[in-house]
This record gives structure tokens, sequence and C-alpha cells, in this order.
């Protein structure tokens, strides 16, 4: 029987033994494609190459891509661990034809590898396949059909589907074309609805769809028409799980190899007995628990190694929901103490012969996961408190059906304190309360509390649960997600761009190209043959030193001249790649330029010079901030521009002072060595990353050749931009400032150069300006000297304000003494309302306490006007909270004076933004005393 890791390798091994090249998965943050939420395909890392805009190579690739779908439109979440064959994280191998091989070969290839016992020596009689059997007016696929007859598929197991089963297309615009589906037959015992006797295409769950074989053979176009591709292609994909549980036959995915280890470590993490009745029982809550953890973190583990961070949004959101949901069924199998942040290595032990980036990786997940457990525990805490207040009122309203007549104090008494007053004066006696789907999605949503687990706390209590309202808030969210993330769905490549030959590119080796022709212009989006003085365009020349935007750094800037050598026909406000290898030069046209047109191309050397300090500053600081900071400091995004760069890093605190000058201190001591920038082109992919130990660029896609820049033995990096000859040249860099971009993500900005002698002539102006006040001890520097003066300054204000604080609250209390004439005697109970200007809210609270122990028994109100903006506080001695409660009386008030506010009965306080109405509403306090009274 094959391990999941053997199947891996024997369909990797089969392609390659036809022709195919074996490319390593491409990272689950998809490269320079905001289509997309994670790599869920495959194809993902071929798609440029499917719409034309990047040329390999090769024409022939196998694949085993690590791929997630938990977001966006693919988001079955809950789904994951009660099901055979769910999953966030998951395996997609993979064969593609780029213009080569079409249908008649993928098709044998499919059947061979599946079928012959040589590979996996799968039964055919437990096979069934699907075609597109032609529909909105697209023909159905008669090719494909007799295709797989020819490979001796017999008629009756060969069906055919419609378009939404069986045509595939990449957007509503672009490369698509009909499919056809390989399902295995795994038998009765699989059918999640019991069935022991249904025929295929039934969907009970016993027809498992094991390999998809997509024919790119359509571009359809923006009106929808489908135009032939000149070079059809194919794209086929079939989950690593699934073949699993086929070839080991086992009926769920969760039963391999590939699970069965980590389900294990989660139970002895979660102290759960493994029987084997609990392994067998899907159903069993505990057995779906281990399940979710074991599914989890895969996908926790692989994303937060390519480089994604919980967080609030986007791809850190998923993340931080899959995290906390794992932590939480982690939590209904009795385990309350981080646990998650260990399976991580079980993953690593797992997976890392196939993912060797693991065994670097591991440590840094570990504790992003142990952070967001700990993170997560507190906020769970909250949830479970939100859950206790939505549940009281509702338990108490159940109470009331049943004791009629049970007064509010008894309600409160016996349900807790915790739930607002307020709350309770709603209650109506119910005797079927229903918990509302909408609160419980928000608990879903905000504390990642898994829905059985709200539904358990709901039944126990006895409350029916609105499962209608929490699907519906669930398909709204689900709705938002697809809306955020359609994004813009990639074109196929402007034919403007698309045929034309790669420009050559001259830029590392001169700032000059002479004689260059002119290919192609672009204006407005369309080819042109001309480009009229004024005018903005593109143009595309044969050969030009312009560097194209890349990796970060910004595209060059420069002038085209005429013939003449002397004439400037255009400026160069920039360069970038429409289509690999062709570059296009954002112009200003300042004299028509015509396609065949002559022209030398010449680059702004101050720019570029610029712009190569601060690239090779970047590698200086990332290999000073993984010595200072730690090796799980990872690139995350990087901007690299002739005024300054800017460089994003995964850490997971801010970086201190000192941590931050020793890492200024440690790159410019490199600066002064005037390292050798040593370029080595042209590098095999596995040499650069294994034997020289190059460190890639987050987000960025490679060939299987590269260029490595190195410096010395202190930074070597995987790096197309152009780079100073030495480190010298640098002159200096001066770190500016460094914050938080997101969860995990910190970024440092710095100057070089022209850059860096700028700020120290700003520093030392500032500097002169700073010794015209401060007195400066022989050793203390500017900063602190300044640094010294304010703090006396401030020290100086405090006492001033102590001392009027101390006059104000002085002033206030003589008062005490004479506000007995405005004490009134209400229903009974004595009622004063004051005025006490300048206060701060926490003196008001100390004099309400002085007049309620003045009166004894009664209520006070008082206000406070300061700097435009009014202050409210009611008191109620405590033998009258429950006749009159302070949360009340100060409502009405506070809207005389435009604010709100609330609090406890005896204590509440409010805010207002109109001080001129102030003495009005102090003087409609005894009435709305009054009026609480009846």
């Amino acid at each position: 029987m094959l391990t999941g890791s053997e199947i891996r390798r024997k369909f990797l091994d089969y392609f390659v033994q036809h022709g195919h090249k074996a490319v390593h998965s491409s990272s689950l943050v998809p490269a320079n494609d905001p289509s997309l939420l994670f790599t869920n395909a495959g194809m993902n890392q071929f798609k440029d190459v499917f719409l034309g805009l990047e040329k390999r190579d090769y024409n022939r690739a196998t694949t085993s891509q690590k791929s997630v779908r938990a977001g966006g439109k693919h988001n079955d979440l809950e789904n994951v661990g009660f099901t055979n064959r769910h999953h966030t994280f998951f395996e997609m191998l993979g064969n593609f034809s780029f213009g080569d091989y079409f249908k008649k070969d993928a098709i044998a290839y499919a059947w061979e590898l599946l079928t012959s016992p040589e590979w996996f020596g799968i039964p055919k009689d437990k096979l069934y396949v699907t075609i597109f059997k032609g529909e909105n007016g697209v023909p159905r696929d008669a090719e494909a059909y007799d295709l797989w007859v020819a490979q001796g598929v017999p008629k009756e197991r060969i069906f055919e589907m419609g378009a939404k089963d069986n045509f595939w297309q990449m957007g509503d615009t672009g490369p698509c074309g009909p499919c056809s589906e390989i399902h295995y037959d795994m038998g009765a015992i699989a059918s999640e609805q019991g069935h022991t006797d249904c025929r295929f295409p039934c969907d009970c769950g016993r027809y498992v769809e094991i390999w998809n074989l997509v024919f790119m053979q359509f571009d359809r176009d923006a009106n929808g028409k489908l135009n032939p591709l000149p070079k059809p292609s194919i794209d086929t994909g079939a989950g690593l799980e699934r073949l699993a549980a086929v070839l080991q036959r086992v009926v769920s995915n969760y039963d391999t190899d590939l699970f069965k280890p980590l389900i294990k470590r989660a139970a002895e993490l979660t102290g759960t007995s493994l029987t084997k009745e609990l392994e067998k029982e899907a159903k069993a809550k505990s057995a779906a628990s281990l399940r979710v953890i074991a599914d989890h973190s895969r996908a926790a583990t692989f994303l937060i190694s390519d480089g994604v961070l919980p967080s609030n949004e986007g791809r850190g959101y998923v993340l931080r929901k899959i995290i906390r949901r794992a932590i939480t069924h982690g939590r209904l199998l009795g385990q309350t103490k981080p646990f998650l942040h260990e399976m991580v290595f079980t993953v690593r032990d797992l997976m890392q012969d196939a993912y060797p980036e693991l065994k670097e990786t591991a440590d840094r997940v570990s504790k992003v996961v142990h952070a967001e457990e700990t993170r997560f525990a507190h906020t769970l805490d909250l949830g479970l408190g939100k859950l206790g207040q939505d549940l009281a009122p509702l338990v108490a309203e159940k109470y009331l059906a049943a004791h009629p007549g049970t007064s509010l104090d008894e309600l409160r008494r016996i349900f807790g304190p915790e739930v607002s007053w307020e709350g309770w004066g709603s209650l109506a006696p119910r005797s079927e309360p229903v918990y509302s789907g909408d609160k419980a999605f928000k608990l879903y949503d905000t504390f990642g509390m898994p829905l059985d687990f709200i539904q358990d706390a709901a039944r126990d209590q006895g409350i029916a649960f609105d499962n209608a309202g929490f699907d519906r808030a669930m398909q709204e969210q689900r709705e938002r997600a697809r809306a955020s993330w359609k994004g813009a769905a990639k074109q196929t490549a402007n034919p403007a761009y698309q045929q034309l030959p790669k420009s050559t590119f001259e830029g590392y080796h001169q700032t000059r190209s002479d004689n260059c022709e002119v290919l192609a212009i672009v204006h407005n989006g369309q080819g042109t043959q001309e480009l009229k003085s004024g005018e903005n365009g593109e143009i595309i020349l044969d050969h030009t030193p312009f560097y194209a935007e890349s990796g970060g750094q910004v595209g060059d800037r420069g002038w085209l001249y005429g013939d003449d050598h002397n004439t400037v026909v255009a400026e160069v406000r920039g360069c970038y790649s429409p289509v690999q290898g062709v570059r296009a030069h954002q112009v200003i046209a300042k004299q028509a330029i015509r396609v065949g047109d002559r022209v030398d191309a010449v680059v702004d050397t101050g720019v570029r010079e610029s712009t190569m300090r601060n690239h090779t500053a970047t590698h200086l600081l990332q290999a000073g901030l993984r010595e200072v900071l730690g090796k799980h400091v990872k690139q995350a995004g990087s901007l690299v521009a002739p005024n300054h760069l800017r460089f994003d890093f995964s850490h997971f605190t801010g970086v201190a002072d000192e941590e931050l000058q020793d890492i200024e201190d440690l790159i410019n001591k490199e600066v002064l060595r005037n390292q050798k920038v040593e370029v080595i082109p042209d590098v095999p992919i596995d040499v650069a990353i294994n034997e020289y130990h190059a460190m890639a660029l987050f987000g960025e896609k490679y060939g299987d050749r590269v260029r490595v820049i190195r410096i010395g033995d202190f930074s070597t990096e995987l790096c197309g931009g152009t780079h100073t000859g030495a480190t010298g040249e640098i002159g200096l860099i001066k770190i500016l400032k460094q914050g938080s971009v997101s969860s995990g993500v910190r970024r440092i900005e710095a100057v070089t150069g022209e850059g860096s002698l700028r700020h120290f002539q700003k520093d030392h102006a500032l500097e002169n300006v700073v010794a015209t006040f401060t007195t400066r001890e022989a050793e203390a520097s500017p900063a602190q000297a300044l640094k010294s003066e304010l703090d006396k300054k401030d020290a100086e204000i405090k006492r001033l304000q102590r001392e009027l604080d101390q006059a104000r609250m002085k002033s206030a209390s003589s008062t005490v003494a004479s506000v007995t004439d405005k004490i009134k005697d209400v229903g009974g109970i004595k009622v004063l309302a004051h005025r006490v200007d300048n206060l701060e809210r926490g003196q008001m609270r100390t004099l309400v306490d002085q007049l309620r122990d003045k009166v004894g028994s009664g209520v006070v109100v008082l206000g406070s006007t300061n700097d435009g903006n009014v202050s409210l506080i009611v008191g109620v001695t405590k033998d009258l909270t429950g006749r009159v409660q302070a949360g009340k009386v100060i409502g009405p008030i506070a809207q005389k004076v435009g604010g709100k506010g609330g609090g406890r009965p005896d204590l509440a306080e409010a805010g207002g933004k109109d001080p001129g109405a102030l003495d009005a509403a102090l003087n409609e306090a005894y009435g709305v005393v009054e009026g609480f009274l009846g």
C-alpha cells in the first residue's frame, strides 16, 4: 500500500518520465495576483503563462501544489472536520501543457497513471468519467468522448454533464474550455445518506471526483464570444488526499497516513482517548474536533510559513479564524491551555521531505501560533461572558413564564448582576424564547466560537436556537467576502504586446544604449503607429538600458534622443514589463515618434545611482535585522525609490530603540568596510537556495535560473535589481523610523547617500536651535539635553496643574455647606442639583460622595463645564436604588445638553456638547426624579 508521500512522488515521476518539468510548489500567497485570496489550484503559478503574459523555457510541467480554500468564494470552513473530504489546506497534484499536447495525450496519461499496474493500479471497473454535454452555444465535447472510448472506457461509464460541472473558465473573460472528470466508486459504505444501491452520478458521497482534466481551447472576449486559442493548453488537478484515500482503501481522507499522525498528536495534546470507535465514528464530536485540529494545524503551519500572519483583515483574518477554530475545538475536548503551537512540529515532521522549507520556519511558526493562542484565550473569555449575557434574559423570560409574578429584583438576584438593570426592565414571559441567529453569528465571527458550541450552550439552558438567522448571517458574510476578493481578474495579454520579441536589457552594465529601434507604440491602451508631441504613451524598444519596475525597485527615468543624438524626443517617466521580457517605457513625447524610428535611450544616472544605493542598503538592512532580531525575520515587502527605501519584515513585537541603534551601527560598519557587491548571474535555483543559501524575495516568482547578489559573508539574496559596485558607494544608511504595518509585520524607513546627508544637516540645524535654550552637560547629547529640559518643564506644568486642581476642589468643597437651600423634597426624597464648573470627572465623583453623605438619603445631580464640554454625574444613596436608579435619571438630563450616558443604579455619568443648556438641564433634574417616582 502506497504512503501519501509515495503517491506524491510517483505522480511527479510519471510525468517527468513523459517529458514534464517538475516545478516546486509556489507560495500560498499568490504572486502578483490581486484576484486571489490564497493559491487554491495548481494552475495559479502558471496563470500568466496561460494568459500569454509570461514565457517559460519549458512547455510541460508537473507539480504538487500546496493549496488553501478557506475564504472568499471558497468558504466552507464549518464543514471541515465533519465530512470525509473537506479541508482548508490540501495538495493538488497536476500536469500542465502550455500549447504542447492536448486532449489525446492528457486523457491517455491520466488513464495510464491511474489504472496501469506499474503505477497506481486502480481497478477500471471502479472508475467513471464525465465529459461536457454542450450548453450555452458551446458544442458537445465529442472529441473527449471518442478519446475515452479509445482508452477502453465502456460507454455506459462515460456521462455527459452541463457547464456547471464540466466547463471551466479562469474569469469572466480569458482562457476557458470543457473539462473531463474522473470519479471513483468508494462503495456503499461511503454514502453519507445511507444509500445502498445508488448509481453514478449520485452525490451522496459514494462517488468521489479524483481528477479533473481542463481543456483550455477558447478565449472568451469582453462580449462573451468564444474564440479558439491558437495554442490550446492542458490544466489538470488531482487531490493528493483523495487519491491517498482511494489507494489506501479507506473511506475518509482523515483515515490516511497524511492525517493519522496529526490526529494522534492532537489527541495526546488535548488528553483525548483515541479509541478505535472514536477513529471510525465521523459524527462523534470528539472525533470531529480532532479532525479540525489536524486539518487546521496544517493550514496554519503552511500559511504562516509562507508569510501570512494573523490579523483582522484579508488573508490574516482567514488565518486567525482557522487558528481560533482549532483552539476552540481543543477547548471542547477539555484543553484550556495553549497546545496548537506544538502541532506545528508534527506537521513539520510529516511534511518536511516534500516541503523542506518547514525545517527552517517551524520555530517561527510555532511562536506565532502560541502568541495567537495567548491572545485568543482573553478574547474567548470575553466571548463566553457575552454569550452568558445574551442567554441570561432569555432564561429569565422562560422562568417568568413558569413563575408568574416574580419581581425584577428577584430575577436579578437569581440570574446574576452582570446584565445591566435596564436589560431586565423589558423582559416578558415567554415559554419558548429563541436565541437570535444574528447575535450567535457575531460570537462566531468576532470571538471565534464554533456554531455547535453556541448551540450546545443554548440547548443546555433550554433555549431554542435560530438556525435560519445564523445561516442568513453566514451567507451575507460569504457574499461580502466574495465581493471584497473579486479583485481585478487578469486579462490575456494586450495584443499590442503579446507578439513582440523580448527587449534586450543592457542596464546592468550601461545607462545609455544608442540606435534603439521603436518596435511598438501604445496610446490609450491601443497600438498605434505614431505618438504626437505632448501625448502620453508607452514605447517598446528592441534593446534598452532602462530597468523595469520589479522586486520593489522603481523603474528608471530618463530620455529618448533623436537620430541627431542631441534632441530629446521623449521624456521617460518610468518603465515596466506588461509581458515578461517586454519593457514598456512610459513617456511624454516632446516631438512626434513613429514605429521604426531609431532613438538613443539614456537613463538619468543621478536617479539610477540613488536607487542603487537604496537597493543595496535594503540587502544590508535585512541581514542586519536577522543578525540582531533573529533568523525568523523575513522580508514582507519593500519599496526601493531614489529618495528613500521602505522595508517590511516579519517580527512579533516593536523594535526597541537600542535594537534599532545596533542594527544601524552594524550595517554602517559593512558600508565602511567597502565590501564588493558580487553579482553571480544565471545560477540554477536549487544551487542558489541550497548552496549559496540565498534569501528569496517575498511574493516574487523565480525561474529555473536566477541572479544572486552576494555581499561578503554578510548578505546573499536572489535579486534582479541594480546595485552599487561596493558598499562604500552607499555613503551612509540612516534609519528614520520604524512602526507596525499589521499584526506581526513591522516597517523600517531609511535614507542613504545624499538623503542621509540632508538628514544630518537638518539634525545639525536643530541641534543649534536646541543649544540656545538648554543647558547641556559636557557628556550629554543635544537630544538628552532637550529631553532633560522638557522633563523639567513637564514637571513644572504638572505641579501647577495639581495646585490649580486643589484650588478648584477646595472652592467646590467649600460650597457643600451652602447648598442646603438647593435641596428639594420630591415625593419624600431629597434631591440636590448643583453646578460646579472646571472640575474633572474624578473630582466630581469625590464631590458627589461628599454631598450624598451630607444629605444622608437622597439623589445628587452635579453638572460641570470645562473647555466647551459638559460633564454630568448622578449619585443615589444605596437605600433608594430600589425606587430611583441613577442610570435612568441621567438619560433625560443628558439629552438636554446634547449628550447621553448611563451607569449603575447608585452612580451614573454622562457627557454633553451644549454648555449653554446646563443650567436649564439641572433645574429640570427635580422633575425627572419626580417622573420616575410616578
